[in-house]
């Protein structure tokens, strides 16, 4: 039988009890792992009543021993490595090398938060009036939620909980419920790594969950990243309830390729960033834009090396690329490969028909490669989340960069180019949040910070880095004056400073 995971609240496991489950595949064979069980309204209510109860101690723990636990957490992460992605790949399906790659893109975070007494420091105006004096001061907001996506398990809830908590946060974390383990895995860390208990928790679930969460009046702040219908509903729900919003969407992240560009190095970064992780990432090259005449000379670079990926279970160290999540989302991406060919886009590698010997249950799609697709099409309208890479043809520089800025997605763009004014012009006019010049993923470092535009993200703050400190706290400013200053008299007009 599968075994039964649980909940994470005020330090302890905690056993479903709505009595509703959900079945964890093994995306390799098809079989069930384990089931999780979904929280009700209560649970989450359970888990939101810990971390308030733990919320001011916390908040009053000098940040240097709010980052001395999360230097032991750092420390615990290294040591169990292996196993933690080990935890990933068997959920999520991905190879066991890009596992670990996320877990690690997770700990600079971490390494990023563990500097928060300098990241706290707020500023000092001496004398702003006669003998007084005005200073700022970021505190932290409470209560705040995490609702992480199913891709990263391990990065994308490490991209919220080390700053909110380093911040003085109490946390609450709702993972997916297709991989939930790695949360689970993560609050035993942070438990062994001495954070009180309380002040993170995590409870799996879904809608109903979500809901709760959203409406839950002790809970000030929800992170999201997710598709964008989903991030809009979270956004407008969130902040009708006066809470503050990070929402990350989807996204259609093109690729252009300048016919200056060098082939070869703009085919390998295709081919990683389009097929790594199965394009199960929000920041996956799902469109190439052939400029001018370089499109036939793309293809044909590109047609072998996809028709020759690795494809197999995420345990093989030989696998360049693992199965999709479940079987519903394989039947979803097959189905956008179904749709192109009616639409009329040319599929130059097909791996529908990709059956593994062993593994005939896994939910495992081959490479797929179309051509001459059209801004018309659903194809190229649409967020696949899958190992399906678009080749549009493009006349000119100015049509391709028009090209990108009329999608309703902003989350990530690139440019393949030997030429500094093309790049230079690119990154300047390109309406997209995060840009790469001669990089295919540009994913910001944790000291910078992660975030899309337009329908890409929903509400003020980028994730991590310094937006990060700014989305988990709020500004105060004292303005201070001693008795011997004070004048004499009630003031009646405006007060100003002399």
């Amino acid at each position: 039988m599968a075994k039964s995971l649980h909940h994470f609240i005020n330090g302890a496991r905690v056993e479903g009890a709505s009595g509703r489950f959900g079945d964890v595949f093994n995306p390799a064979t098809g079989e069930v792992a384990s089931r999780v069980p979904l929280a009700s309204t209560a649970e989450v209510g359970q888990a939101v009543a810990a971390a308030a109860a733990a919320f001011p101690a916390w908040a009053a723990t000098p940040p240097l021993r709010r980052a001395r636990v999360l230097f032991n957490f750092k420390a615990l992460v290294e040591a169990n490595l292996d196993e933690f992605a080990a935890l990933v790949t068997a959920e999520h399906g991905k190879v066991l090398s890009d596992a670990k790659g996320s877990c690690q893109r997770g700990l600079e975070v971490v390494e990023f938060a563990c500097g928060i007494p300098q990241l706290l420091k707020g500023e000092f105006t001496e004398n702003v009036g006669t003998a007084v004096d005005s200073w700022s001061v970021r505190q932290p907001l409470g209560v705040v939620a995490g609702i992480t996506p199913f891709n990263f398990p391990a990065m994308v809830p490490m991209w919220m909980f080390p700053i909110a908590l380093a911040c003085g946060n109490s946390f609450i974390l709702k993972p997916s419920e297709r991989d939930p383990s790695a949360g689970l895995f993560m609050a035993e860390m942070l438990k062994q790594a001495g954070l009180p208990d309380g002040v993170f928790n995590v409870v799996n679930g879904d809608k109903e969950a979500v809901d709760a969460l959203l409406h839950h009046p002790d809970v000030a702040a929800v992170s999201f990243v997710g598709s964008t219908p989903i991030a809009e509903y979270i956004y407008h729900t969130a902040a009708a309830q006066n809470k503050r919003v990070q929402a990350l969407g989807g996204a259609k992240n093109h690729m252009v390729v300048m016919p200056d560009a060098d082939l070869d190095q703009a085919t390998d970064a295709l081919m990683g960033a389009a097929y790594g992780s199965a394009g199960e990432r929000c920041m996956a090259v799902s469109v190439a834009v052939a400029v001018g005449g370089v499109g036939d000379a793309l293809i044909e670079r590109l047609e072998p090396r996809v028709r020759a990926l690795k494809v197999g279970p995420g345990a093989d160290p030989e696998a360049e690329m693992g199965p999709l999540v479940t079987k519903q989302h394989l039947e979803k991406v097959r189905g956008y490969v179904d749709l192109g060919v009616e639409e009329g886009a040319k599929l130059v590698v097909d791996g529908r028909g990709l059956k593994l010997q062993g593994y005939e249950n896994g939910y495992f799609l081959g490479g797929c490669l179309f051509d001459q697709v059209t801004p018309e099409m659903r194809i190229y309208k649409e967020e696949i989340f899958g190992p399906v890479l678009s080749v549009v043809r493009a006349p000119d520089y100015d049509s391709a960069v028009r090209l990108v800025n009329e999608h309703e997605f902003g989350n990530g763009a690139a440019i393949f180019t030997r030429d500094g004014d093309a790049a230079r012009d690119f990154s300047a006019k390109i309406d997209i949040g995060m840009v790469g010049v001669n990089v295919p993923i540009p994913v910001p470092m944790a000291f910078h910070s992660f975030g899309g535009w337009k329908r890409s993200l929903f509400g003020d703050h980028h994730m991590h880095g310094p937006e990060g400190v700014r989305f988990y706290t709020k500004l105060k400013t004292i303005t201070s004056r001693w008795p011997t200053g004070i004048r004499a008299g009630a003031e009646f007009v405006m007060p100003t400073m002399r």
